[in-house]
């Protein structure tokens, strides 16, 4: 008689399989520190002696602060934004480019664990290179942290969202040069439009009309506004904006992993 073999659970999860693939996220970043945590530092460190060292003490764009205060909330904010993007987006196209994303989807993972994994190590390394940026920043300027938490919870929702995001850039691009487009056309500019080095109440009604269609104006004035105790909008209406855009990108980043093609090729 040929024994029976214990039922299929279809709803199997196992913990151990989710922290695998959240070390080796981990370590993957982590091997090539030279390259995803030191170059970011420096590149920004770089803005910091231009802004700071130069122009900070020279202009002011808002009454009470230092052109260097005004900009280095802008340039952290852009360190944790950049490197939690670049993070998921890099790992998750070079899992489907060599083919090594196959020994992902015989993990017993859901997609919710799968995207929980990526975007954890996708953070741990935005919010190492805002904190070092910000530790740098010192050097330049001092910032009252009128509201501490409130600033750690906006670069800490901007660093979820940025690296959900990188995610589904990374399922839907076909090269490294496309890779390389959804950064230099699309998040950069973003950025750089966002308000990091200036205020949009300095420009013409028609633009600043346009700024506020810019998603990362809310993360860069809430930020900014946590730091210094002054903002463009009320610090709710950025958290708000940004919670409810990182639900749509968590939703479409689970779906995507859950039904595309893409994700599979």
């Amino acid at each position: 008689m040929t024994p029976s073999l214990p039922p299929h659970d279809e709803n199997f999860c196992s913990r151990r399989p989710f922290f695998t693939l959240l070390q080796k996220e981990l370590f993957r970043f982590l091997h090539v520190y030279s390259q995803t945590l030191i170059t970011p530092v420096i590149i920004a460190s770089l803005y910091l002696f231009v802004f700071g060292a130069t122009l900070g003490e020279r202009i002011s764009v808002v009454d009470g602060f230092s052109y260097a205060q005004f900009v280095i909330p802008g340039l952290i904010l852009m360190g944790v934004i950049n490197n939690s993007f670049s993070n998921t987006s890099a790992s998750l196209f070079m899992s489907r480019h060599l083919g090594s994303i196959a020994d992902l989807l015989v993990m017993p993972l859901t997609s919710g664990q799968i995207v929980a994994a990526y975007t954890l190590a996708a953070m741990v390394r935005g919010l190492i290179v805002g904190t070092s940026v910000g530790l740098i920043s010192l050097c330049f300027a001092r910032l009252p942290w009128a509201l501490p938490l409130a600033a750690i919870a906006m670069a800490v929702l901007s660093s979820f969202l940025f690296a959900t995001l990188g995610m589904i850039a990374g399922i839907f691009a076909n090269s490294f040069d496309g890779l390389s487009m959804y950064i230099n056309f699309v998040l950069l500019p973003l950025i750089f439009l966002g308000g990091v080095f200036y205020p949009i109440s300095i420009l013409p009604p028609f633009w600043q009309k346009l700024s506020l269609c810019n998603p990362l104006f809310y993360l860069l004035d809430g930020f900014r506004h946590a730091l210094l105790g002054v903002g463009e909008m009320p610090l709710w209406i950025s958290f708000s904006f940004a919670g409810l855009f990182a639900l749509l990108i968590l939703s479409a980043a689970i779906l995507l992993i859950d039904r595309s093609s893409r994700f599979r090729a």
